[in-house]
């Protein structure tokens, strides 16, 4: 039986599809003719299959994507996202086999420390989730100034939550005379904001509030595009999966590529 055109798909997506590397790693590596499409090695770009096709790399496929180490860290107050400064250490400092949350699923080395930094701020007063990645692609996708990953904070403020202030934070804040992108921005409870973004200024938050006069007392960092900091305690770190990676490349495909 004949497969029928519309029921194809581009390999590169449906590698992306699931889970097992952005696209634009996926033509890489099929250009260089480390994947396999049921055993057999499809090195043309643009390529057509079937989404129920057995999708592997060769060795040097898998160990190409296995040097890069991406993971996730509930970051604490205290700690710095990148370089240690004034006697406050970094964020990475805290990685370790003694934190990690989930060894049973690759034990931590310290090899993997290697090139890692922060994708994205995350200041020593705020807490929550914080991307560490040697995964340049990555990092990318969710720093650029035109990258589409949302950042969702909970931030606890003094002062009163009017619609007047609510409707400001949305839209109309400028800061060091730019303004900022639409926000979302939602009350939850009396002295608690729910925020989301799609940019990341230096202490871009707090200076928002301080604009409409509000005073933030706590910040954490709840969600990074479809990543969610979940249950992972303060100080502890997990690795982040292939899918995990790959949703939030395609999200910033348009930035990566």
């Amino acid at each position: 039986m004949k497969k029928n055109p519309n029921d194809l798909i581009r390999l590169s997506k449906l590698m992306s599809l699931k889970g097992l590397c952005s696209r634009r790693e996926a033509d890489r590596l099929i250009s260089d003719g480390q994947v396999l499409v049921d055993g057999q090695v499809i090195s043309e770009l643009g390529s057509k299959v079937s989404p129920q096709v057995e999708i592997s790399l060769k060795k040097q496929g898998k160990k190409t994507l296995d040097l890069k180490v991406s993971l996730m860290i509930h970051k604490p107050v205290g700690y710095v996202s990148s370089q240690p400064e004034n006697d406050y250490k970094a964020a990475v400092e805290l990685v370790g086999s003694e934190s990690q949350a989930d060894p049973k699923n690759l034990a931590f080395k310290r090899s993997h420390l290697k090139g890692l930094a922060p994708a994205g701020r995350l200041d020593i007063d705020s807490k929550g989730l914080l991307i560490l990645t040697s995964d340049g692609v990555l990092a990318k996708a969710i720093i650029n100034q035109n990258s589409n990953v949302e950042k969702e904070y909970i931030v606890w403020v003094k002062g009163d939550i009017t619609d007047n202030r609510l409707n400001k934070l949305r839209h109309g804040i400028v800061l060091d005379e730019k303004k900022l992108k639409p926000a979302i921005v939602e009350k939850k409870a009396e002295g608690r904001l729910k925020f989301i973004l799609k940019e990341g200024r230096k202490r871009q938050i707090r200076r928002m509030c301080e604009a409409v006069g509000l005073k933030v007392t706590s910040l954490k960092r709840i969600r990074i595009g479809t990543l969610k900091l979940g249950n992972l305690k303060e100080g502890e770190w997990r690795f982040l999966s292939r899918k995990e990676i790959s949703d939030l490349k395609n999200i910033g495909q348009s930035i990566v590529e």
